[in-house]
């Protein structure tokens, strides 16, 4: 394990007692914990994206103050629903926050998971032949996917008095602007299936899979997923795309040092979970939740995260800034380091290059 950060479900709302958590306390707050985890040296902040619903739905100008107020951490998302997204709009945003951020931002896309709503991608005013609109997503995708690689999308108009862009690739047309170089290599899908994550790696995506497989054949989470990530990379090499792609794993992982920890924590399911979501039987990954010494050995005998470099822990955002961080620290500190990690302290993350004032690109 090289990296390890947080992956928020950003829930505000009621929380009993006569409190309540409000959207702008949740965006606040999420800025806070990511210039505390910037500090201790994690290396990465994600934010899950729902829409009709008391989470974070548009995540870009959240992820543009943090990067506002931050130094080293990536942010990111896991994932953005692109049956929902105008590609074009979402490009020209991605690539603006990249160049915020000096090329700190690892966004996570896919057709996402089951919204609060039916078909809520058509209120946004886009349609689907699939009725899980993953034609759309791909659709959508696609659009994207071009548009971040410079290539041209749109006529020039020769009699405009403003001129011309600059031209894409791929002939006269002009891409989408602004543009920042290397925010391909820093795109994740988000897959729930071998087979999604065989496409990702053809595609010469990075890898991002959370705390479900859509699959259920008795075997346990930790293994479906390992071979999950298995085809990942053989389709990558087979593909032939340069270099080494990413893989992030989620997990829900609590070191309990304190007894406020045990209060929360310390009767966390123990095992996995069948169960079924979108229609298809899913095998559900299990709570870590004990003491460090504990989760070192737990952590070491799950195949997937000993087989990703990057380990997203997935946090209760509801419980503030103090107690997440706490979280984190206590994961750094007592745990990340027997799984082969080492603090964001020396700068951008590995892999980038730099430019002369050090900034990562």
């Amino acid at each position: 394990m090289q990296r390890f950060g947080t992956l928020s479900f950003g829930h505000y709302g009621p929380l009993g007692g006569g409190r309540e958590l409000t959207a702008g306390d949740s965006l606040h707050q999420a800025i806070d914990l990511a210039q505390g985890m910037d500090e201790l040296g994690a290396n990465g902040i994600f934010f899950r994206v729902h829409h009709f619903a008391r989470q974070q739905a548009s995540p870009m100008p959240l992820l543009a103050a943090i990067a506002a107020k931050t130094q080293r951490i990536e942010m990111g998302t896991g994932v953005i629903d692109m049956r929902y997204e105008n590609p074009l709009y979402l490009a020209e945003e991605a690539a603006a926050v990249d160049l915020i951020s000096d090329g700190r931002l690892a966004l996570g896309v896919s057709r996402g998971s089951p919204e609060t709503v039916v078909r809520g991608y058509e209120k946004f005013g886009y349609t689907a032949a699939d009725p899980r609109g993953a034609d759309l997503a791909r659709e959508h995708f696609d659009q994207f996917w071009r548009a971040i690689g410079g290539e041209g999308i749109a006529e020039r108009d020769p009699n405009s008095p403003f001129g011309g862009g600059p031209a894409g690739s791929g002939g006269g047309l002009q891409r989408i602007e602004p543009q920042s170089p290397g925010l391909r290599d820093r795109i994740w899908w988000g897959a729930g299936s071998r087979d999604t994550a065989e496409w990702a790696g053809r595609m010469g995506l990075n890898l991002m899979s959370s705390t479900l497989v859509t699959e259920a054949d008795g075997r346990p989470f930790d293994i479906l997923q390992a071979e999950q990530i298995d085809r990942f990379r053989t389709a990558w090499a087979e593909a032939g795309h340069p270099g080494t792609p990413r893989v992030s794993v989620s997990r829900s992982v609590f070191p309990i040092t304190t007894a406020e920890d045990e209060l929360y924590f310390g009767h966390s399911q123990e095992g996995d979970g069948i169960g079924y979501i979108d229609g298809f039987r899913s095998t559900f990954g299990k709570t870590y939740a004990a003491s460090p010494d504990v989760l070192v050995e737990q952590l070491q005998q799950d195949a997937a995260v000993m087989n990703a470099d990057t380990l997203m822990l997935t946090i209760p955002s509801q419980l503030g800034v103090a107690f997440n961080l706490h979280i984190v620290e206590e994961f750094a500190t007592h745990v990340a380091p027997a799984l082969g990690w080492k603090p964001n302290a020396q700068g951008p993350v590995e892999g980038y290059s730099l430019n002369e004032t050090g900034s990562a690109l």
